[in-house]
């Protein structure tokens, strides 16, 4: 399997792609099965927003090797609308599409690292990193 991957979300079909591929990458690169559920649940959460509020982006995959750790980055791109206000968009509950308001904010909590870049007019790259083990391990 390639330690990098993009995939065009469009659809729910292209989500599960994308869960599927995030799950498999994390196998391949030795994470947990739990790790593993945990990365594809995040990239779900993405996937769904780019669905909802762009209509189309991108997920990509990656392998990282930072300060001796190996770990697994995600990144969704879009050229949506953008969040006008990313604080109240990472408040659990929160939600302009009458979801439950847990995609972001549930994404943040089951990752390790996780930075949003969006503004109005301008779309919205979010980039989430999961790491295997703690340093040195």
């Amino acid at each position: 399997m390639p330690k990098e991957r993009r995939i065009v979300i469009s659809s729910d079909t292209d989500l599960v792609v994308a869960r599927e591929e995030g799950r498999e990458l994390a196998a391949h690169l030795g994470f947990s099965r739990t790790d593993a559920t945990l990365i594809a649940t995040a990239i779900s959460e993405l996937a769904r927003n780019i669905i909802a509020y762009a209509g189309s982006g991108e997920i990509g995959l990656a392998s990282v090797v930072e300060n001796g750790r190996e770990g697994l980055a995600v990144e969704a791109l879009d050229a949506g609308p953008g969040i006008e206000d990313v604080r109240t968009a990472l408040e659990e509950g929160v939600s302009t599409s009458g979801g439950l308001g847990m995609g972001l904010p549930g994404a943040t909590r089951l990752m390790d690292e996780f930075q949003i870049d969006s503004g109005p007019g301008r779309g919205t790259r979010v980039t989430m990193k999961k790491w295997k083990g703690p340093l040195g391990v």
